[in-house]
């Protein structure tokens, strides 16, 4: 088979992936994730569940791709906030202001996606630890820039991410959002912002 053909039918199994994906998380966000079977995706696509499974093992991992995709675009996000030409303090404000707001919006005003969410979290999977892994990294090199420009006192920026991450995961983990949403004795966003933006700073 020649470099043209192979690239031919890498493009259209990727067009298929995409159909697939795109037809589960609709599914999903209208039914729930819980409620939506395999058939229920190929009949909205047209096809049969055996043209599904030859892209998708199972729904579970047709879940774990969208999961993946979702994330993609929540570490886009976090990569493009990471590059822009503001403070480090500035930079890891909007990145947790950014998160947070995404959380709020992507999975706590459509709850059949906030579902979808939680199933990935209970079941541990290793694309969220990927996930919370790269991000840690783009949040230690806002630090590690801003000790090198005198903003931060001198740390090791690597720890310095994992517990900026610790401290402020009420406002990006989606089940503690859920529940510390209503509570009215919990530091607001700005506060507890401020307050692990002034750690890095002693």
């Amino acid at each position: 088979m020649d470099d043209i053909t192979e690239n031919t039918l890498d493009v259209i199994r990727q067009e298929n992936v995409t159909r697939i994906l795109d037809a589960a998380e609709r599914l999903f966000r209208h039914y729930g994730y819980s409620k939506t079977t395999v058939a229920d995706i190929a009949r909205d696509l047209g096809m049969s569940p055996a043209n599904i499974y030859r892209f998708f093992a199972s729904k579970v991992e047709i879940h774990q791709a969208l999961c993946g995709r979702m994330l993609a675009t929540a570490y886009q996000i976090a990569y493009d906030i990471r590059h822009q030409p503001i403070s480090a303090s500035e930079r890891l404000r909007r990145y947790v202001e950014t998160q947070h707001q995404l959380t709020l919006d992507l999975m706590l005003d459509e709850m059949k996606v906030h579902e979808m969410i939680i199933v990935a979290i209970e079941r541990d999977w290793h694309v969220i630890e990927k996930h919370i892994d790269r991000v840690h990294d783009l949040i230690a090199e806002i630090i590690a820039e801003g000790i090198a420009a005198g903003e931060f006192a001198e740390q090791d920026p690597v720890v310095a991410s994992r517990c900026f991450g610790a401290a402020t995961i009420n406002l990006c983990h989606p089940q503690m959002v859920a529940q510390c949403l209503a509570k009215t004795n919990r530091a607001s966003v700005d506060e507890l912002i401020d307050y692990v933006i002034r750690a890095l700073k002693k």
